[in-house]
């Protein structure tokens, strides 16, 4: 455990850093402690030689881990320092974080700690909480649950808009006696408004999942129309706009990766773009499922108090008023079968993308692009000349650490024993990272789409050096014509292995027993202008 005046320097840590900086300095010295009161002592010193050697060590300690804290992209470092009851002194910074997307790519999804943290589930289900009171006290047929007044109606509201961090931590205090994450989410809203009689009816019929299977599809909605889609969309556009800004510039298309019919590059480019957005398309057909029916799913105890209440209907509307889809029938928990599809049609999406990080990333190394170069990076370690496709390969990489999360989501999640285990819910708690590490790869496409500059000058000499790709359309046009044995013909000047440009083209065609307006016709196809639609 902790002691008390660790957490409170702790807590402190940024402060007493400022305070360093600054030359001025504080010793803190604990007398109470209650729920949500702190009383403290404090003298302030002039100079840090004045505190005690423990409280020094600490604050010296404190002062380091802000210098260290590593935020290269949020420019936000945080740090915490703490005494053990042993008093061993622990550290914890983003240099020291367990996961990437807290640590090193914390500034590239920081908007997710609002969404998908302890504090951001507590604040969710103290809202499904107060909404379904609200709900109950707005009900007609239940006349013991009276009306809610409107001051009580504000109150209510509040609560479950305004939960602070310091909220949060109290209900994790109350859940050190009940073991029990939702059941301290209740007792805290009882806490908070002692003085409202109504709130007996807070957990009326209801078991823990239908709390849960609410507040998450609710967090994850959250995070797919404020952040994730639309970034997504901000990326579709850039590779939109590409599309239509390349799309008259010829270029080798490779099948197997041996020269094959031109293409152009903006029409390469638009096959991701309609690829992605039909997946979007999909994606928002989809509804995000909850459930809400007691115990075991049935509605047993809300129909067993008030029989004649439509409550299948009342559940229906009810989630349906927090922008979510009722699942029905269910066991004690949502089954999850729609939000796999959810996560199945963001794989898809990921997917996609990983092919398109790899097929730019090719280009690159063809030389069709250069990347832009800022002052002072560095490509190699060891090669200075080198400036190396790292957004992509950083795309792609997180991009494939999201979908094995995905998958093994949307394999896991429908399945649980009889009507409940609690398989489902420790792996629920991860539905945050891989839409992190989505909006990793994401940010880092936009930031190598920036980059790239079209390097037409390559892509023209690899269409010179490959003029035997209008072979397909000249044996074509001779096909048309009923000439004999085209594709033989063009096989046998195209594959001798000696090298086949304009001149050996243009000598061929004047061999070939053909009208002079057929010979015409394919004296104009060129590497350039063989490029279809």
């Amino acid at each position: 455990m902790i002691d008390n005046k660790s957490i409170i320097i702790s807590f402190l840590t940024i402060i007493l850093a400022y305070l360093y900086k600054n030359n001025k300095f504080v010793e803190l010295k604990v007398n109470e402690m209650i729920q949500k009161s702190i009383t403290i002592e404090y003298l302030e010193c002039s100079s840090i030689e004045e505190f005690c050697p423990a409280d020094r060590e600490l604050i010296e300690k404190a002062v380091e881990a802000a210098r260290n804290a590593y935020a290269p992209y949020s420019n936000f470092p945080v740090s915490a320092i703490v005494v053990m009851k042993d008093g061993k002194i622990m550290q914890n910074d983003t240099l020291r974080a367990l996961s990437p997307p807290d640590g090193r790519y914390a500034g590239k999804c920081s908007e997710f700690r609002e969404i998908f943290s302890e504090y951001a589930l507590i604040k969710r289900r103290v809202l499904v909480e107060c909404v379904w009171l609200e709900a109950l006290c707005d009900a007609k047929e239940i006349k013991e649950c009276k009306a809610l007044s409107a001051k009580e109606r504000k109150l209510l509201r509040a609560i479950g808009s305004d939960i602070e961090p310091e909220d949060a931590a109290r209900v994790k205090e109350i859940e050190k006696t009940t073991n029990h994450d939702v059941k301290a989410v209740e007792y805290f809203i009882k806490d908070r408004f002692k003085e409202m009689d109504i709130l007996k009816w807070g957990e009326f019929g209801l078991t823990s999942q239908d709390i849960n299977n609410t507040s998450v599809p609710l967090s994850f909605k959250e995070a797919i129309d404020e952040c994730f889609m639309p970034l997504l969309k901000e990326v579709l556009g850039m590779i939109k706009g590409m599309a239509e800004e390349w799309k008259d510039i010829p270029m080798l298309a490779k099948t197997h990766g041996q020269p094959a019919s031109p293409t152009r590059v903006g029409k390469e480019f638009n096959v991701f773009a309609v690829r992605i957005e039909e997946q979007i398309r999909q994606f928002e057909q989809l509804t995000y499922p909850a459930k809400f029916g007691g115990a075991t799913g049935n509605m047993n105890a809300h129909k067993v108090a008030y029989p004649e209440i439509d409550w299948i209907g009342f559940g229906n509307d009810f989630v349906a008023s927090l922008g979510l889809k009722r699942s029905f029938p269910t066991t004690q928990i949502e089954h999850y079968d729609n939000l796999a599809s959810l996560f199945d049609c963001l794989r898809r999406i990921n997917t996609i993308l990983i092919d398109f990080a790899r097929d730019i990333w090719t280009y690159i190394s063809m030389e069709y692009f250069r990347q832009k170069v800022k002052a002072g990076e560095v490509g190699s370690s060891a090669m200075p000349h080198k400036v190396n496709p790292i957004d992509f390969e950083n795309a792609e990489g997180n991009f494939g650490v999201a979908d094995a999360l995905y998958t093994h989501l949307s394999m896991k999640l429908p399945i649980s024993r009889l009507q409940r285990d609690l398989t489902d819910s420790t792996v629920l708690r991860n539905i945050g990272m891989p839409l992190a590490h989505s909006m990793i790869s994401l940010n880092s496409l936009k930031k190598g789409l920036g980059k790239l500059i079209l390097n037409e000058e390559a892509i023209r000499a690899d269409l010179e050096k490959n003029w035997a790709v209008v072979a397909e359309a000249i044996q074509t046009i001779l096909r048309r014509e009923n000439y004999p044995n085209p594709y033989e013909t063009l096989k046998a000047l195209t594959r001798t292995g000696a090298g086949i440009n304009h001149e050996v083209i243009a000598d061929f065609i004047e061999t070939l027993d053909v009208s002079e307006s057929v010979k015409e016709e394919l004296r104009v196809i060129t590497p350039w202008t063989y490029t279809g639609f």
